[in-house]
């Protein structure tokens, strides 16, 4: 951790001073005359998100000025870790001679400005440090930040090392941090509990590595139940409709909808939220070999529905169908499910905006607007009905493909509607789970994307007591 939080800062910490571009001028009139000219001298304008080192008269850096867009700027602080000196700082806004910042903005963004995937190589220096005072904004700061780091690096792990069996192991170690409880499906017990479509994706790879449904439980009797279903295809080769080189070199993030399932489950647990939750995570690997499910083939599902395969490259819905069946079957008050589901939700949205499906215009809004509130944003996509006879099959009930390349999005969530009955609260979000350009604390590479906003709408709908 990059973020410590203590009463007093370091004996040697430097001092950070925030300000705006607009309030640059009368900050700089506080300065004392020789700090001054030095932050002219070195062309500090103050433009947000640059920064200026000033020395001390023993040639020690003795304070940094950081300008920001605003002080509640979720990444307010993330360019400073990695291109300030190593060494201790803290935030000392000095009265008018700096800008105080939001402590959950501030923990939150230096925690993930110093971010670095580095299980394969070590990175080139160790970031600055930060103090903040253990206020509960700055404990939640941290809590945000951990939990998107290790998504992020559950997204990040090659698929050599993530596949179905160590994603179960990543569930277990959080639980273990809960004291939740974990049970696996596995192989061909699938078939004898209940998940055929889960089973028919990942019998290919089972050789090597077993396809699996994992299931975590917290939480106490009588509070409401929440589902959270999360994509664990570890690895996603298209199946016999092979993807093309390209397509295939990012996949081994195509189970970046378990490893938000289980941020955000872990979040859930560290709030102590008064909900029962389970997490449910069908894990496989979409692999080709002499038994790999064929397009054509039709398999009855855990719900009873008949599907048929209208491409094997369409197999996340596949596996997500069972899942949301057994979950549903609890009656929960409500269910989440998260996935790395369709290229049609980037194309229409881009890489930065994960697609929100639900029945409730309402409450899809609530949640749209707390996202932009939050600067953590989604979108809301309509299940329109029409578009079901899109996925209407001639010889089963539905097939996992639509009818052409239009509306992708939306027929693969109206596929998963099916399979939630109309009494479940549902949301369902196709989302990207990677950077494909670097910012400030955000580096290219895996990302966890609309967990604040999902945390703080579930605050807001399970209060704690």
């Amino acid at each position: 951790m990059t973020v410590r939080l203590q009463q007093r800062p370091a004996r040697h910490s430097v001092p950070i001073h925030l300000t705006t571009p607009a309030a640059w001028a009368a900050h700089a009139k506080a300065l004392a005359a020789p700090t001054r000219r030095w932050l002219a001298a070195t062309g500090f304008t103050a433009k947000a998100g640059s920064h200026a080192l000033a020395a001390g008269a023993d040639g020690a850096v003795a304070a940094v000025w950081a300008s920001v867009a605003d002080a509640a700027d979720p990444w307010l602080l993330a360019s400073l870790p990695k291109a300030l000196p190593p060494g201790h700082y803290h935030l000392d806004p000095s009265g008018d001679a700096g800008l105080a910042a939001d402590e959950t903005a501030a923990a939150l963004s230096w925690e993930l400005g110093a971010y670095t995937f580095d299980a394969y190589r070590a990175p080139a220096r160790a970031p600055a440090e930060l103090s903040l005072p253990p206020s509960a904004a700055a404990r939640r700061g941290v809590l945000l930040a951990t939990a998107i780091a290790a998504t992020r690096d559950l997204v990040n792990t090659p698929a050599e090392h993530m596949g179905p069996a160590e994603l179960a192991e990543a569930v277990r170690l959080v639980a273990a941090q809960h004291k939740a409880k974990v049970r696996e499906v596995v192989g061909d017990k699938l078939l004898a509990q209940g998940f055929p479509a889960v089973h028919a994706v990942g019998r290919a790879a089972a050789a090597a590595r077993a396809p699996r449904l994992i299931e975590l439980t917290w939480g106490r009797k009588g509070d409401p139940l929440l589902v959270l279903v999360g994509k664990g295809v570890c690895f996603d080769s298209g199946g016999l409709d092979l993807k093309s080189a390209e397509g295939m070199r990012l996949m081994k993030k195509d189970m970046g909808g378990a490893a938000h399932a289980l941020g955000l489950a872990q979040l859930v647990m560290a709030q102590a939220l008064p909900v029962r939750l389970q997490l449910l995570i069908p894990a496989v690997e979409n692999a080709v070999s002499g038994n790999a499910f064929r397009p054509g083939d039709i398999f009855k599902t855990r719900a009873g529905i008949a599907v048929e395969i209208g491409n094997t490259d369409a197999e996340g819905r596949v596996i997500l169908c069972d899942a949301l069946a057994y979950g549903a079957e609890g009656k929960p008050d409500l269910a989440i499910d998260l996935a790395t589901l369709t290229g049609a939700a980037r194309t229409a949205l881009g890489p930065a905006l994960p697609a929100l499906f639900c029945r409730d215009t309402a409450m899809a809004r609530e949640i749209v607007d707390l996202g932009l509130a939050e600067r953590d944003p989604l979108w809301h996509m309509p299940l329109w009905r029409d578009y079901h006879r899109l996925i209407e099959s001639d010889i089963a009930d539905i097939v996992n493909t639509g009818k052409g390349a239009m509306a992708g999005a939306i027929t693969a969530a109206l596929f998963l509607d099916d399979f939630v009955p109309a009494s479940v609260p549902w949301l369902h979000l196709d989302l990207f789970a990677w950077n494909d350009h670097a910012r400030p604390g955000r580096p290219v590479g895996g990302e966890a994307q609309a967990l604040r906003t999902l945390l703080s709408w579930l605050e807001q709908r399970y209060p704690r007591r």
